[in-house]
């Protein structure tokens, strides 16, 4: 298995905006990441956070479906996303394997290695657009 990341990709308003959703998980469909969990969550203008499984949502409807696919995201992991968003706002909460590195991992682990960490970098900080 290559890398897992949990990613928390915020919109602006309480809803999702569907042409964003439909490139990022359109990555999903070269086969360069497996979608393990997602989840949607969102913050109201009053502070209240909730979460919905992606079958909730039309544009959503039947992604998670599929061997493949782990229920790991939980309540804690929802609540320190929130804890990102402005009132009035949602999310999409993915768990995803880069499985475009998946061999580089099986040769660093039978090497005796481990993936001892990660950061991600915001483009913001690269200078570039």
């Amino acid at each position: 298995m290559g890398p897992v990341e949990f990613i928390v990709l915020a919109f602006p308003e309480e809803q999702l905006r569907v042409p964003a959703v439909e490139a990022v998980l359109g990555l999903r469909k070269t086969g360069n990441v497996r979608l393990i969990d997602g989840l949607v969550a969102t913050k109201t203008a009053a502070g209240e956070v909730m979460a919905a499984e992606f079958d909730e949502f039309r544009e959503l409807h039947g992604l998670l479906a599929g061997r493949d696919v782990a229920r790991l995201i939980g309540p804690e992991d929802v609540q320190e996303a929130a804890d990102l968003l402005d009132r009035g706002s949602c999310a999409l909460l993915l768990l995803v394997e880069h499985v475009w590195a998946a061999d580089a991992a099986v040769a660093v682990r039978a090497a005796g290695g481990r993936i001892a960490g990660s950061v991600r970098i915001p483009v913001e900080r690269l200078g570039v657009a």
